[in-house]
């Protein structure tokens, strides 16, 4: 009876000390930022579409380009970042914007409210001037995929590249 006790106490350690070795609470990623931001310039660049060629990923803020005007037009801030993949068109005539972003420790509300801000102001943008373009902001898909990354896609057959790019980042 003791030894069957023991075994049991035993496994119910072992049990318990694997399930703290799982990853991080809370489904965020165990991946380092550098991993991070290759995972997601990748799964952006394989299945973004041909939006993708004319406006490649951007995932490092640089003080001589347009890499900081992304941030701006989407209202985050690099610090409500640990890691992220942007191809977006900076022209007011297309509704185009892929976003994968790792929020930083506590910035995932932040960060989710800033692309849905956005994709509310492109509604906005293109209500009574592109209907086409409308259309595809509507349409976006904006969610926290599994690992804690906040995927925005807002582009022609949005579903599908949605599927796709978020696929590729649980692949990992």
């Amino acid at each position: 009876m003791k030894k069957a006790l023991s075994l049991v106490l035993a496994l119910a350690l072992t049990v318990a000390a694997l399930a703290g070795c799982s990853g991080k609470p809370g489904g965020a990623s165990a991946k380092t930022p550098e991993e991070l931001t290759k995972l997601y310039t990748d799964a952006i660049t394989a299945n973004g579409g041909e939006n993708v060629e004319y406006n490649p990923v951007v995932s490092e803020i640089k003080e001589d380009d347009d890499s900081a005007l992304l941030l701006e037009f989407l209202g985050l801030k690099a610090e409500d970042m640990a890691a992220f993949g942007i191809s977006m068109s900076l022209m007011n005539i297309k509704a185009y914007v892929v976003a994968a972003i790792m929020p930083a420790e506590g910035k995932a509300d932040t960060v989710k409210q800033a692309l849905q801000t956005y994709k509310e102001t492109q509604m906005a943008s293109f209500e009574m001037y592109l209907a086409d373009q409308y259309d595809i902001a509507k349409n976006a898909k904006l969610d926290t995929l599994e690992d804690g990354t906040v995927l925005l896609v807002m582009c022609e057959d949005q579903d599908t590249v949605y599927d796709a790019i978020a696929k590729d980042i649980q692949a990992g």
